[in-house]
């Protein structure tokens, strides 16, 4: 295969993704209490709370009515109730689960590497990294802050990097401001090094790389694309090995980032029209018959220097047992996929 290529209009390259929805305003469970001035007499009640309470959005607000937590006087108040001045308005604020997204949580964490000032974490599949709507407990960084007290006091808990929720394997997490602060700066000059392991349907016979921008898919938000315009982004492909199996030509390909856009192998992969095993969202196709659940991609090494030492550090993830039950019965052998024959990183 050839080199796939997109011109980028973007000359800088940003830096690692990570965009969260900033939402309403964390929630103080308790009441609120408001009298209604005159001004405000005789309008919808949702329209009087927003004007009062303008740290929540109208939309919660509504739901606090709807769900009667909200009184005018001595009687619960509706969304369409017309507001009388001089009642005293009381909403009873409902404790939330992001309220408490930022706990510690006592949960097992695949510890490759630590020291005083950063750690290196195989995360498994399924493991969300960071809370967000669905998921405010339970992730990544609520072990991170039980196993690591200090990192509460760090931007999110230190995390520097993402994978994606069902994509297993290495990240580098800071457990001080001053690491947390090198590694972004180094994950920005890209000397931070990234392989990756993908099981793709297709064949491949030689090396190649996609050098295409990123961006958000214009029609699906919930999912990136090559897009004109898009953030700069590169991933060499060098293949490991390949089966024939009954449901097509099986590939193994070693990936390295240049860049860290979101969703960007899923997405390169698609681009060069080869479809990543079991990934749904970019057209992989999941086959009931195989032991494999979630996409068959794992972050398989890591390499840096020490933010502080200047050491290298080179860590490797051994290969999950679900991407490894596959390979076995496409008829391949874990020595063909190991990472720990890949050639060392130069860092």
């Amino acid at each position: 295969m050839t080199k796939h290529s997109l011109p980028a209009s973007r000359s800088a390259i940003d830096s690692e993704p990570d965009e969260l929805d900033e939402g309403d305003a964390p929630i103080d469970p308790g009441v609120l209490e408001a009298i209604i001035p005159e001004s405000e007499a005789g309008q919808r009640l949702d329209k009087v709370l927003a004007a009062l309470f303008p740290q929540y959005s109208r939309s919660r607000l509504q739901q606090w009515c709807e769900s009667g937590l909200v009184r005018m006087g001595t009687q619960c108040a509706g969304v369409r109730d017309k507001a009388r001045a001089g009642e005293l308005l009381r909403v009873a604020v409902p404790a939330l689960p992001e309220d408490t997204a930022f706990a510690p949580e006592d949960l097992p964490l695949d510890v490759v590497y630590e020291d005083a000032a950063l750690a290196v974490l195989n995360k498994p599949a399924g493991l969300v990294v960071h809370p967000a709507a669905g998921n405010w407990s339970g992730t990544l960084l609520n072990g991170l802050l039980a196993r690591y007290p200090e990192v509460a006091g760090l931007p999110r808990a230190g995390i520097v990097h993402r994978l994606d929720k069902d994509t297993s394997g290495l990240m580098v997490t800071a457990r001080t401001l001053e690491a947390q602060t090198e590694l972004v700066r180094r994950l920005q000059a890209r000397t931070i090094h990234r392989q990756y392991l993908a099981l793709v349907w297709g064949q491949v016979d030689r090396s190649f790389n996609v050098d295409a921008p990123i961006a958000r898919h214009p029609r699906d938000r919930l999912r990136m694309a090559v897009v004109q315009g898009g953030k700069p982004a590169r991933t060499d492909f060098t293949p490991l090995a390949e089966r024939d199996t009954p449901w097509g030509r099986l590939t193994a390909l070693r990936c390295k980032l240049h860049s860290g856009r979101t969703h960007q192998i899923r997405v390169h992969l698609q681009f060069a029209k080869l479809e990543l095993v079991a990934d749904p969202v970019y057209g992989g196709r999941v086959r009931p018959d195989l032991p494999l659940a979630r996409q068959a991609l794992h972050a398989a090494r890591l390499g840096f220097r020490h933010p502080a030492s200047n050491a290298p550090i080179d860590c490797v993830a051994p290969i999950p047992d679900d991407i490894a039950a596959l390979w076995d019965l496409c008829g391949g052998t874990p020595e063909e996929i190991d990472p720990r024959h890949w050639p060392a990183l130069t860092v």
